[in-house]
């Protein structure tokens, strides 16, 4: 469960320790959204990008949990407060309403059991932020169709016997489970392959064919 993230454009030095300040575009849609100084919990956080931008410039109180051995050790090389664990089995170890903030970046459809980490994240955080990439997206769907293939884009970048993701869905689907968990959507972006917002949110009827990411704001109903 990485975020897999490019290498930052740019530094800022905060005290003894270097933060980017230039982060990938959807992850920065993501840090827009958390209030300064809120508590975050990070689910497959990789190698910490977020949480540093997090830190750094939001003064979070953060935590991560990354599948990642690697990502775990670059994470804590930081100095960022993150541990190995699994988010199909070990977010029923933390306390209810302990964050204001569970983020889910990426890694949904690489879950076991998404209904389940949907389950935990909205337990364990005032709200969830969900992001993914959309299987609707019109390129997919074309290229399913001529080719019979399925399709490998700069969002679903591995080819399907090499790529960790196991659960993929589009827009639609994710609206209809948050509808049958009784989950609200307080906002939600559609996003390009680059991350950029577009003029749509996620939960507009064209998004499901036009956007090839979305971020959904959750929380429990």
């Amino acid at each position: 469960m990485t975020h897999q993230a490019p290498p930052p454009a740019a530094a800022a030095t905060v005290g003894s320790s270097t933060a980017a300040s230039s982060i990938r575009v959807d992850l920065q849609i993501i840090a827009d959204l958390v209030e300064p100084g809120a508590r975050v919990l990070d689910v497959g956080c990789g190698d910490g990008t977020l949480l540093s931008y997090l830190w750094h410039f939001k003064r979070v109180d953060g935590r991560g949990i990354e599948l990642s051995m690697d990502g775990v050790q670059a994470a804590v090389a930081q100095g960022l407060s993150v541990i190995q664990g699994d988010a199909d089995t070990d977010l029923k170890d933390f306390p209810a309403h302990a964050f204001d903030y569970a983020i889910l970046s990426q890694t949904l459809q690489a879950t076991r059991e998404p209904r389940g980490v949907l389950t935990e994240l909205l337990r364990i955080g005032r709200r969830a932020i969900v992001s993914f990439p959309n299987f609707g997206f019109w390129r997919s769907r074309l290229h399913l169709v001529v080719k019979g293939r399925m399709p490998v884009t700069p969002c679903l970048p591995a080819q399907w016997w090499d790529t960790p993701n196991i659960h993929l869905c589009t827009i639609r689907d994710f609206e209809m489970l948050c509808r049958e968990m009784g989950v609200t959507v307080e906002t939600s972006f559609a996003l390009d392959s680059a991350g950029r917002r577009s003029r749509l949110t996620a939960t507009h009827r064209l998004a499901n064919l036009f956007a090839e990411q979305a971020v959904f704001v959750l929380r429990r109903g």
